[in-house]
Parts: C-alpha cells; structure tokens; sequence
C-alpha cells in the first residue's frame, strides 16, 4: 500500500494568499480533497477556526466555509450563471417558487465585489474557462467561504484573462479569505503569494515566505535534487523531409498553410490561444477534415481524415487534453500505455495479458514512470505520469512524425524536463517532431525553427537563432517587425 500522505501539516492564514508546490504525485491532489472533505485522513486532523472538523462528504467542508475550484470547472452547462451559483440553495418567493429576481440580484452583488461583469441570465454553456472559473469563485463566495482552495487555476488561460484572475485573488485576500494556490508556474507563485509551502513523495518539506526564496530553492525542494537544464536541447543533424504540408485550409479556422519537418528537427508552432495550432495539428492527423491542401510523409500523398491512414503512415499525436482525448480513464495503466498496438499483443484474437503487462513495463522503466500496478486505472496517476501513458502508446507505434500538443501543460518541473530530455534523444535518433506549445520559454529552448501562427496563418519562420521572445510575439500578433 503506497501512503499518498505522510505526517503534512499546513497552516493557511486570513487574509494570505499561500502557494502549494511540489511534483506530480507530491501529494498535492490528495491533500486538497482531505481539505474538501473527498478524502478522510486515516490519522490527524483538520481544524478550522482553532476547532477540530470532521469532513465526511464535500458538503461538510462547503457549511465549514472551505471551497475548491479545480483546473477543470464542473458547472451545469444548460442552466444560467446565476442557477449554478446558488444550486440548492434558492432564495424562494410566496408559493415556495424560486425568486429569481433576487437571485440575479444577489448574484449581481457578487460580481461587483469581485469587480467583473457576467449577466447573471448568461447560460453556462459557452462560457470560456476563466468566466467558470469566475462563476465557481461566485459560488464560493454566496457560501461565505473563508478558504478558497485554487488547484491549478490558470493552466488554461490568457495572460489577460490571469491577471483578472490575480486582481481577484488578491481582492479575496483583502477581504480576508485564506488562498490556497497551486501552480506549476513559478512566475504566478512568486507574483501572487505570500507564503510558499513545498511538498515531495507525499510529505511535507517546507514553508517559507515567498520573499526570502528563489525559483532554484523551490525547485531543488521539490525535485530533491539539481533538474539541471530544463531544455536539455540536443544539437542534431537534419536529415531528409519527413512531413510536407502544402496549402492546408479550413474555411473560418485556418489559410494556406505550409510547412516542412526534417527528420531529426524539432518544429514548433507558436501563437496566442484560438491562432489555429491546435487545429491545424489535428488536420494532419486526420482527427478533422479540411477544405484543401495536401499532406505528405516521407514523400507519399497521406489521405485525409482518416487518423488509420496516418498512424499507418508513421504519424502520432499527443493531444493537447490527455484526460479527454488521449486516455481512457477507467482504463488500467497496462491498457492505455497498449491501445495503440493490441494487435500485435494478441494471438488467435485474444489479448494476451502478460504480454500486455511486459510492454507496458518496457516504457515504464523508459519513461520514469510512477505508478503502483499497471492494473491499476490510469485516472490514479498523476497529470505528469498520466502523460507520459500517452507518450508511451504513441511512441511504441515507432512513429517517423511525432506531434506533440501542449506536451507539458499542468505538469511539474521535474517531469516537464524529463519530457524535453526525451522529446530532445528523440530527435537525435532521427524522429521528426512537431511540438505545439504556448510556453514561449519551451519554444525558445526546444525548437530548432518556430512557426509562428495568427489568425490562422503562418506569419513567420523563425530559426533558432532568429528566434527571441520580441520576435515571436510580434508575430504572433500579426506585427509585420518589430517597432525600433
């Protein structure tokens, strides 16, 4: 039996914004949900206010005045903002009927505190992530919560949309709630929080204040050693071309785009949130169809819309949501990390299970992974770990053309560099990659050219010499050069 806790204490104070760190499979996800009340500690204690509480279900933490708003917001999409926010809890009129004029109002009221507009009448449904988020921070505050629980709440916005989300954080501070942030982001942590408390292989290390810390200390706790360069990037020869695209377009998505991968290279594709990347990657692959243009690998014509055709051609992808599109959640380890190739594990039609369970072993080993049993459900990993099942069935198909869509969203530091140090031997062996990324820190130290998107269309190709932050960012934002 693995102990996912052992011995943590931690002190969240009002009017604190407090930062949790530590790696995938730290702790941190089991930790949070002993605080929701998901979890029950076998031993120790939660207290609030001073006083001992027993959390049995979500519900007792929620009248406790302790609220969570996960990365992935779970609103009732076909009802309004204003219905989500006070579910089961409606202020009621004569006749028992639901009052929704104060409803909206009461809803109105909170937003105005935290200083965004959001009509109360809006339906959930079609909200961008940050507005949920917002919603959920709603919730949380009809309840008069007094610790607000932040698990990885930026991982899917713009810088725009994160500093609207950081003026009301800091409001919620101000107003005397206890923050509990958690981010892989060291920028947001030493930006946003006060105090820094670090976790690794379920205990805790430290708490320090932000002030007196480095981004180094903080990783070297975390890690429990030197990561060393995160961008472990290889110098490579480039071999011949592996993937062609020519024209491709997609009315109202993407426009005549075209670029070549060498075997060996490491292609990036960078550009703000909605530029088209992520589209246009899953085109390649056959996931969508588009309107025209050609794709080719290793020099032959690849039909499109059909992701057999491409996986038969040599062509992987892992996909920007691995939770959704990329893993089977109730699946075991040893299922997952196999999908892609259960035909060769099988004789006579049937899945043989120790051959299941010894190529599963092969890329464990390989790729670090930290896991109980492979029998085990994927959805037990962690984000890092659960990363890298997806890494393993794609790479155990022994793809020419590996794309890779956000490949180290949501995960620790210490993983994100094993993903470059193996995504950089990859390349060496003679792999063509294509890395989609919005993490320009990543583009600049991965990719051995950047191809910038805006609007849909490539409007620059940076070499890696060429390639700087102003640079890419001005195209990116469709500048035609960069202002003198």
């Amino acid at each position: 039996m693995v102990a996912a806790l052992q011995g943590v204490s931690l002190e969240l104070r009002a009017g604190e914004i407090h930062a949790l760190c530590g790696e995938n499979g730290a702790g941190k996800s089991t930790l949070v949900k002993t605080i929701a009340g998901v979890h029950r500690p076998d031993q120790g204690h939660v207290e609030v206010d001073g006083r001992p509480a027993v959390f049995t279900a979500p519900a007792d933490a929620r009248r406790a005045g302790v609220a969570v708003i996960y990365q992935e917001p779970t609103l009732f999409p076909d009802l309004t903002v204003a219905e989500n926010i006070f579910m089961g809890r409606q202020p009621l009129a004569r006749g028992r009927r639901i009052d929704r004029a104060a409803m909206h109002a009461a809803t109105d009221r909170i937003f105005a505190r935290l200083g965004v507009r959001i009509a109360p009448d809006r339906p959930a449904r079609g909200l961008s992530i940050a507005d949920q988020q917002l919603v959920e921070i709603a919730k949380a505050m009809s309840l008069d919560a007094r610790v607000l629980v932040m698990d990885e709440p930026t991982a899917a916005l713009s810088g725009v949309e994160v500093e609207r989300l950081f003026s009301v954080s800091r409001s919620l501070r101000d107003d005397g709630a206890a923050v509990l942030f958690i981010s892989h982001r060291f920028d947001e942590v030493f930006a946003l929080c006060d105090r820094v408390t670090v976790m690794r292989d379920g205990r805790h290390i430290s708490t320090d204040p932000v002030a007196g810390l480095t981004v180094n200390a903080v990783v070297r706790r975390m890690v429990g050693r030197d990561v060393g360069t995160l961008y472990p990037k290889q110098d490579t020869e480039r071999g011949a071309p592996v993937l062609e695209v020519a024209g491709l377009t997609r009315r109202g998505v993407f426009a005549d785009v075209s670029f070549t991968v060498h075997a060996g290279e490491i292609v990036a594709l960078a550009g703000l949130v909605g530029a088209g990347r992520s589209e246009v990657v899953r085109a390649v692959f056959g996931v969508d169809r588009y309107d025209s243009g050609a794709v080719r690998v290793a020099g032959r014509p690849l039909a499109p819309g059909r992701p057999a055709a491409a996986m038969a051609a040599g062509v992987a992808l892992v996909p920007e949501d691995r939770r959704q599109q990329g893993l089977v959640m109730e699946a075991s380890i040893e299922r997952n990390a196999t999908l892609t190739r259960r035909w060769r594990l099988s004789r006579f039609g049937l899945l043989r299970r120790g051959a299941e369970e010894r190529a599963t072993r092969v890329w464990a080993e390989r790729l670090s992974l930290r896991s109980g049993r492979f029998t085990d459900p994927v959805s037990t990993l962690s984000g890092g770990n659960q990363q890298k099942v997806v890494l393993a069935k794609w790479l155990a198909t022994e793809p020419r053309v590996l794309i890779v869509d956000e490949p180290t969203r949501g995960i620790d530091v210490g993983t994100k560099a094993e993903v470059h140090r193996l995504l950089s031997e990859l390349a060496g062996q003679g792999l063509a990659v294509v890395m989609v990324s919005s993490e320009l820190p990543e583009v600049l130290g991965m990719a051995d050219r950047v191809l910038v998107m805006h609007e849909g269309r490539i409007t620059a190709g940076l070499s890696r010499a060429e390639a700087t932050e102003e640079s890419v960012m001005y195209a990116a934002t469709g500048q035609k050069e960069a202002a003198v």
